[in-house]
């Protein structure tokens, strides 16, 4: 039976109530009898707060805790929250406005027992959502020609603290693809440059930005979408090799991993590194790759791995139904599932309930991708 939201609130609560006191002191009587009088010691037991945190949650609530599901309006919203306990949404150009613009993001909150990550994609220049309510910015290209990065810093300041006005928690940025391909390809203009350097001084600067706004942002697309043969949004993509990708599309992630942020896997073919017809986003060995910075000289990472949309870009949902693309995914590592509608999440949800049952996907994985997330979200209790 499910645990309902309102007991899943009291479990949360009760954890990090009794986490925020530190450790626990038991006491010892010696009850020696040639000793003159009783005497106590005392021994300090640590609290493992994840451990409490993660017995509060039933295993359906804790894959929830893996799900960013897309939204049409703030009824939509509040329904998955409140009967599933996801752990973020995502606001697309086809939500309606009044979700952020509304104010009408935190009685959804509210409905959720863990913090909810509310997340959109807003780089700037075409891919930009709420331009008119933060204002526009140019793209990441014309960033770069136009701005040094102090200046973008500046700029990026003042629009992510709208945003995170707005509601938002988490913005899908910055993109450190390194691109030289036209400005209107998949990505083109939304490359800083096709020098991994610039990309990473412009990256740098709107990290600092992103702390200083305090929204979480995302480094994307894990490993290298710039140089792709095409647009994962209409078909499969093939990359360069990845002895290639090593010395090029790799060097911002290397440079960047210490960040603080997440990173997006791309639904990329990645000659040398995957396995034909598997895509990075549910591909283990792309998810090692990043884990252990083996094979591309970066120190291990240790933050959350997002995968793209896996119900809206072709370069996956061609190949796989959104439950099954899901279960792939986090059996191949990723810590949180993105697409981008609320439709089939019961049934991604029973689809993983019997992954986990099965054995295909070790409850131990799914608890450390919980933890990996809800420390992320500044969602755990404090010992």
């Amino acid at each position: 039976m499910r645990r309902p939201p309102l007991l899943l609130l009291a479990l949360v609560a009760a954890a990090a109530t009794a986490c925020s006191g530190g450790d626990v002191t038991r006491t010892a009587v010696d009850t020696t009898t040639t000793a003159p009088a009783p005497s106590t010691a005392t021994t300090t037991v640590a609290r493992d707060c994840n451990a409490e945190f993660l017995a509060g949650l039933t295993t359906r609530q804790k894959l929830a805790q893996l799900l960013t599901v897309g939204v049409t309006d703030a009824a939509d919203a509040a329904n998955v929250v409140r009967t599933e306990q996801i752990g973020g949404i995502f606001v697309g150009g086809w939500t309606d406005r009044d979700l952020l613009a509304g104010g009408q993001i935190k009685p959804i909150q509210a409905e959720s027992a863990i913090p909810l990550m509310v997340t959109i994609d807003e780089e700037g220049g075409r891919v930009s959502r709420v331009k008119d309510l933060i204002g526009p910015a140019p793209s990441a290209r014309v960033v770069a020609r136009t701005m040094s990065p102090e200046e973008f810093y500046t700029q990026s300041v003042q629009r992510l603290t709208k945003l995170r006005e707005l509601g938002v928690t988490v913005n899908f940025a910055p993109d450190i693809d390194v691109s030289s391909q036209p400005d209107d390809t998949v990505i083109g203009d939304r490359s800083f440059s096709d020098n991994p350097e610039t990309v990473t001084a412009y990256a740098e600067a709107y990290i600092r930005a992103l702390n200083e706004a305090g929204v979480g942002g995302v480094l994307k697309h894990f490993p290298g979408h710039g140089s792709g043969s095409g647009d994962s949004h209409t078909g499969a993509v093939r990359t360069p090799p990845l002895a290639q990708l090593q010395a090029h599309d790799l060097v911002p992630f290397r440079n960047l991993v210490g960040s603080g942020l997440g990173v997006m896997i791309g639904h990329l073919d990645v000659p040398g590194l995957t396995t034909p017809n598997v895509p990075a986003s549910i591909s283990p060995e792309v998810m090692e790759l990043l884990r252990t910075g083996t094979g591309y000289g970066a120190a291990p990472f240790t933050g959350p791995i997002f995968t793209d949309d896996l119900g809206g870009m072709a370069a996956i949902s061609d190949r796989m139904s959104i439950e099954e693309a899901v279960e792939a995914a986090l059996v191949a590592g990723a810590d949180n599932a993105l697409w981008i509608s609320t439709d089939a999440v019961p049934n991604v949800l029973d689809r993983l309930e019997q992954a986990v049952a099965a054995g295909r996907l070790p409850l131990a994985q799914v608890d450390a991708s919980v933890v990996r997330m809800a420390a992320y979200k500044n969602a755990l209790p404090a010992c």
